[in-house]
């Protein structure tokens, strides 16, 4: 199981959104950096950041405190939040870091992602599907959309995409369990893209019942805050 511990960053800190609403915000680490190394002292290898100005503003706001978790760790690194263009990409890439997530430009500049592979390849960009009631949200999850997930994630693969993190906005920061129902039907009904779960997951449990249903990926972040999971747990299951 590949294991993603998440920061959320906001202002230079690290936060936690209850089903993305930015008014209910929770103070998790003033120091993101050294939240970063805890989680490589762990002995854990990926890290998911997200900048949620970023995604609310649509361009990148906390690249600084990002590039400094660059150099600091040695962690595989994957960033989202605000990213609208190739030149966001490229910088990101020249700054390090591992791979990138296109979120909201996916579905309103379908066209960005399809120059996006092909100039960088498809190992460097994710594309982040969040839904509700199995349709794409957009803007920060300010916006619903009426595409559906699996009609998204079929126009991506189709542009050559592999990687999607599909995350169910209803069970994001409730620590009520994935959506394993809707994860476990897209990667049954696209055996070649790679989903990431992202929402709701509690603990080791709920890992486990995501790989019995072929999905080898998980975002981990308010179960890590609770501690109904430890990053020395999650360390043995990567």
């Amino acid at each position: 199981m590949n294991v993603f511990p998440a920061i959320d960053l906001q202002a230079g800190h690290s936060v936690r959104l209850y089903q993305g609403q930015f008014d209910q915000q929770t103070l998790i680490n003033a120091n993101p950096v050294a939240q970063a190394k805890q989680i490589e002292a762990a002995n854990l290898t990926n890290l998911h950041l997200v900048d949620l100005d970023g995604a609310k503003d649509g361009l990148p706001v906390n690249q600084a405190v990002i590039q400094k978790i660059r150099k600091q760790t040695r962690l595989f690194i994957e960033v989202g939040g605000g990213i609208r263009n190739l030149q966001q990409i490229e910088r990101y890439l020249d700054l390090g870091i591992d791979r990138v997530i296109i979120g909201s430009a996916a579905l309103n500049n379908p066209e960005l992602v399809a120059q996006a592979v092909r100039k960088f390849g498809a190992a460097k960009i994710v594309v982040g599907l969040d839904g509700k009631n199995g349709q794409v949200a957009t803007d920060g999850w300010l916006k619903q959309s009426k595409t559906s997930i699996s009609a998204a994630l079929a126009a991506m693969l189709a542009v050559g995409v592999q990687t999607f993190i599909v995350t169910d906005i209803q069970r994001d920061g409730t620590m009520s369990g994935p959506n394993v129902g809707l994860l476990a039907q897209l990667q049954q009904q696209y055996p070649a893209a790679v989903i990431v779960a992202s929402g709701g997951i509690r603990d080791l449990a709920d890992l486990k019942q995501l790989a019995k249903n072929k999905v080898q990926s998980g975002i981990i972040g308010k179960a890590l805050y609770e501690g109904t999971v430890t990053l020395a747990e999650l360390a043995e299951v990567e």
